[in-house]
């Protein structure tokens, strides 16, 4: 099969397109022909050996990258049923899940079906990206009152977290980075859509929201934005973090708390282990979302399998809108 892997850790070209061994499954596995793979952020990171304060591990190299694979079961182990073969699944494959590839093999009980109207692009944006949303959904909490700030609103979480809002009937304010973004931000339901790279957007926000307050932040990002969208966040708001994908958390000082009366939460990390039934019951929650066409993944760019460099590149280089994926 053909595969994308790094030897040695650095920037996107170190991602070579190469022929490999095809896997086999393990007893437990099945294999996915693999028709859409999911590109993160986390993957970039991972690839250019230097993922800061997330404190990913790196893995052994050489390695092939994806953590997340949409397919047909070609495949199954030993003591896995053989009515999986044919079926159409999806997976999260696991941090160093080899998910850049034409084969992928994965724990059978890692797999969802995917229903027949929905495609391996929509899935595989859903199985990680909307997993994160479900986990944000229930810290969050949110309610038919609440003004809702989402930052990074045009990338994969975002879309779909200001639909989220939209559903229960909330207001939602979305920043995004350049004016097409704030466009898709737009044509996605945010009530106010505003672009974080002009001075005093904040002001802008403030402006368009008169006299209600911001009541809750889905903040992402961190650094200087992070610290803006905080800052924006009403007496008593609460702040629910789920990353800073800029590369530096968000400067929160025990000060803000108290001064503010603000309650903060963490969505991902620990806390998820502790969630009845864990990540598997948010990936279910997501998908689910997905087949009743709740939660529309914003699917933005697709690259050929080979082009996995570009699309990396795309990334780091916040030329991305929606979620990224590869095609076999």
């Amino acid at each position: 099969m053909h595969a994308i892997q790094v030897h040695q850790f650095g920037p996107a070209e170190n991602l070579r397109y190469e022929e490999v061994d095809d896997p086999k499954p393990e007893p437990g596995q099945v294999r996915i022909a693999v028709g859409a793979a999911g590109v993160h952020f986390v993957d970039t990171s991972i690839r250019s050996g230097a993922t800061g304060a997330m404190a990913f591990p790196l893995p052994e190299l050489p390695a092939i990258p994806g953590r997340e694979a949409a397919g047909v079961v070609d495949a199954v182990g030993a003591g896995v049923d053989d009515s999986w073969l044919g079926r159409r699944v999806v997976a999260h494959l696991g941090m160093g899940g080899a998910g850049y590839a034409e084969l992928a093999v994965v724990d059978a009980g890692s797999v969802h079906v995917v229903p027949d109207h929905v495609s391996d692009e929509a899935a595989v944006a859903m199985i990680g990206t909307g997993r994160t949303v479900m986990a944000i959904l229930d810290v969050a909490q949110l309610r038919r009152d609440d003004v809702v700030l989402i930052t990074a609103a045009a990338g994969g979480l975002g879309s779909l977290l200001i639909q989220a809002v939209g559903n229960i009937g909330g207001f939602a304010i979305g920043a995004a980075g350049g004016a097409a973004k704030v466009a898709r931000v737009t044509d996605l339901g945010a009530d106010v859509a505003v672009d974080y790279l002009q001075p005093g957007w904040p002001e802008t926000v403030r402006a368009a929201i008169g006299e209600r307050e911001i009541t809750v932040a889905l903040e992402g990002v961190g650094g200087w934005l992070g610290r803006q969208a905080l800052e924006l966040v009403g007496i008593g708001g609460r702040l629910i973090l789920f990353g800073f994908s800029s590369g530096e958390p968000l400067d929160l000082t025990v000060g803000d708390l108290f001064t503010r009366g603000l309650t903060v939460s963490a969505a991902i990390g620990a806390r998820i282990a502790k969630h009845p039934g864990g990540l598997r019951a948010f990936e279910e929650a997501s998908l689910a979302e997905l087949a009743a066409g709740r939660l529309v993944p914003l699917v933005g760019q697709r690259f050929p399998l080979a082009e996995a460099a570009a699309a990396h590149r795309a990334i780091e280089e916040r030329a991305t809108v929606g979620k990224t994926v590869l095609i076999t």
